[in-house]
């Protein structure tokens, strides 16, 4: 069964956001909606234009891509620091292995 489109005029009003993120998304959506149909209309202010005039140069797009990069680096320093205490952790845990089969206990240490 096909969905029915909503009737010319009346929009449906999208459901409530369950999280701020969701709700903050939905705000920003509709934001750049209205800018769009400003622009498109010509009625979009010099501020806005300069906004996504600057989202669009080489210069922002080189920023975005450091950002990620970045981003990148930072996940990889947590991973490797999260494996180094994972193997600080099997060490430990291998020389108390190694002193309970040469018959000392953790008392005697």
């Amino acid at each position: 069964m096909a969905k029915r489109k909503p009737a010319s005029g009346s929009a449906r009003k999208p459901r409530p956001a369950l999280t701020p993120e969701a709700r903050e998304n939905q705000l920003i959506a509709k934001a750049y909606d209205l800018v769009e149909q400003r622009l498109e209309d010509g009625t979009a202010t010099s501020q806005e234009t300069t906004h996504f005039l600057k989202l669009g140069s080489s210069r922002a797009r080189l920023e975005q891509e450091k950002l990620r990069r970045e981003t990148e680096v930072l996940v990889a320093k947590r991973e490797a620091y999260e494996s180094s205490k994972r193997i600080e952790e099997l060490y430990a845990g291998a020389l108390k292995a190694m002193r309970t089969y040469n018959g000392f206990d953790d008392e005697e240490l």
